[in-house]
């Protein structure tokens, strides 16, 4: 019994002069920076768009480690059907709005969020009496939520996020429903100034 006292003594020693060590490095650096760059230009691939937006985001409010964001971005889709005679190809747009909160004391941040995407999708509808096809250009939302990574300096320059953005499909149309999609992620490149 003797040996595994003296064993413990030297864990017991070690471990609270790491636990004092972290705490003395959490407190070195008490107050969050200050971001003058407030705003940001980046591509998004995945994420709220689903495919791909070039987005501009804004910081609305900033209190020590805690910032809140709106963004918008613009993105184009291309909807293809290829059944004769309808064979074409539409491009429709989509706009992702989206709001977060991003926390952390120097360039390294946890983002959460959601927000709303709204886009335009074809629909294919065929008349029961003629036997024809219609080609419709219908109305769709999905609302994103966001869990992730946001590197992002005070001063500005370089900008980099990653997330988990899955989607619940909103049934704006007759014969939807409400859906959970939980596959979707998102990356962003740019810069911020």
């Amino acid at each position: 019994m003797k040996n595994g006292r003296t064993l413990l003594k030297p864990t017991i020693i070690v471990a609270l002069a790491l636990v004092f060590a972290f705490s003395i490095d959490g407190y070195a650096q008490t107050e969050a920076e200050i971001f003058t760059a407030k705003n940001a230009l980046y591509v998004e691939f995945g994420g709220n768009s689903g495919r791909y937006a070039i987005n501009y985001s804004r910081i609305i409010h900033q209190k020590e480690k805690l910032k809140l964001n709106v963004s918008a971005g613009f993105s184009m889709w291309s909807d293809k059907i290829d059944l004769p005679p309808l064979t074409k190809t539409k491009w429709l747009p989509v706009v992702p709005l989206e709001f977060s909160a991003f926390w952390g004391k120097s360039n390294h941040h946890l983002e959460m969020g959601t927000g709303i995407t709204s886009y335009l999708g074809r629909s294919l509808a065929i008349d029961s009496e003629t036997f024809e096809f219609s080609d419709k250009v219908v109305f769709g939302a999905f609302i994103p939520l966001r869990v992730g990574y946001r590197y992002q300096k005070s001063e500005g320059g370089f900008f980099f996020r990653i997330g988990y953005t899955p989607i619940i499909n909103i049934p704006v149309r007759a014969g939807k429903s409400w859906s959970f999609d939980p596959y979707f992620a998102g990356i962003s490149f740019g810069k911020s100034f």
